[in-house]
């Protein structure tokens, strides 16, 4: 299972405070999405979750999706705050 540490940890590698980004960089990273099969597995674990009945092994599914979706969200709030940069708009969208 992966931790809130080793997502302090990925933060603290990209820097995503740092702008240094390239546009095109920026761009391709924002287009990163899950698929249409992982959206619907997400909502299933999800489901399962709320229901109090995941098998130990969709709990670690459903944590792996998390821990992906962090590293993303991270990667996206660079992306974001370098084109926020380059077209010198003060970002707004990060959290």
């Amino acid at each position: 299972m992966h931790t809130h540490q080793e997502i302090e940890i990925f933060s603290r590698l990209f820097q995503p405070e740092n702008a240094n980004l390239t546009a095109d960089a920026s761009r391709s990273l924002l287009a990163v999405e899950f698929t249409e099969v992982d959206q619907q597995r997400m909502h299933e674990l999800a489901d399962k979750a709320q229901q109090g009945c995941l098998s130990e092994r969709e709990q670690d599914e459903a944590d792996s999706y998390s821990f992906v979706g962090n590293v993303l969200g991270i990667l996206k709030s660079k992306a974001r705050r370098s084109l926020d940069k380059t077209s010198g708009i003060p970002s707004s969208t990060d959290e």
